[in-house]
């Protein structure tokens, strides 16, 4: 066999069959904890259905280590990085220019690469909208919303909110995250929707909840809000899906309510992400079916 023989791409099958290779392109998510990440199912079926030579892995990195995942991009020529908590915050500090809305929400969920600079996005806000209308059927528009926390997950989902038309009161146990996050809403709706800072309480009018804080991910943790408050006719999200049904998602069936947990905001999301990343339309049919989500009609 000649050297250009033995140094001949295969294609086809073959191909298929010696992926990952020196050529294949590599993505990820950085997270503590991040075992239980779905991510990597969603991209790597959307990388197989179009026949895109990239991998997606799931990175383990320490909380305070998020600069650190940055700077491993670049030496080791990751093309992309999803980012969950704790480091959106710390992410966005570390690269080198900032989406509009990365900058306004001051967190990163994902981490593109354009050339030599890399370039923190924000899908979590059109994620959650693009989930919502998906699974419920259901716009910002006119809506009262409650949303419970003030982190980089709650901050983007008040402001889609927010710029989608909908009055959103934020609950936070820090009265000055509570505020920033109204603030940032209040910035993204630009005379659309109004935003305040209020309490849990407000649930109780509230046509839209969202849990945007860790309560639920562990056992034996306590609802962030009163059960008593929830209704029959509201739509009660809960961004955690792991696990699959928290207690706040039980409380809402048992009233009546309409709920839904994260896994279809990390599905659209994810959805934006692949977009950035490949330049394809990410297959969210094909998606859902790798985490097992039934998508609506």
């Amino acid at each position: 066999m000649s050297d250009e023989q033995a140094h001949q791409r295969p294609s086809g099958r073959t191909e298929l069959m010696l992926r990952p290779s020196g050529r294949t392109k590599v993505a990820g998510v950085i997270g503590d904890p991040v075992q239980h990440s779905l991510s990597p199912a969603l991209h790597n079926a959307a990388f197989e259905h179009l026949g895109l030579d990239w991998v997606y892995t799931a990175f383990g990195v320490p909380a305070g280590q998020g600069a650190d995942a940055v700077a491993a991009m670049r030496v080791l020529g990751i093309e992309g990085l999803s980012v969950t908590m704790p480091h959106k915050d710390d992410v966005a500090a570390a690269c080198d220019e900032l989406s509009f809305a990365a900058a306004l929400l001051g967190a990163v969920n994902c981490v593109c690469r354009d050339g030599g600079r890399l370039i923190g996005e924000n899908t979590d806000g059109a994620g959650f909208v693009n989930s919502l209308q998906a699974q419920a059927g259901m716009s910002p528009a006119g809506l009262d919303a409650l949303v419970l926390g003030a982190g980089g997950a709650g901050r983007a989902v008040i402001a889609a909110l927010a710029a989608g038309g909908a009055s959103v009161t934020v609950a936070n146990r820090s009265p000055a995250a509570a505020e920033r996050a109204a603030a940032i809403g209040t910035s993204a709706a630009g005379g659309g929707g109004a935003v305040v800072v209020g309490t849990a309480a407000a649930a109780g009018s509230a046509d839209l909840v969202v849990n945007a804080t860790s309560l639920g991910m562990s056992a034996g943790d306590p609802l962030p809000l009163e059960a008593s408050l929830l209704t029959e006719g509201q739509v009660v999200v809960d961004l955690i899906y792991q696990p699959e049904r928290t207690p706040l998602l039980e409380a809402a069936t048992a009233a009546g309510a309409t709920t839904l947990n994260g896994v279809g905001m990390l599905l659209f999301q994810a959805a934006e992400q692949f977009r950035m990343w490949t330049g394809h339309e990410a297959p969210v049919d094909v998606m859902a079916s790798a985490v097992g989500l039934q998508l609506a009609g």
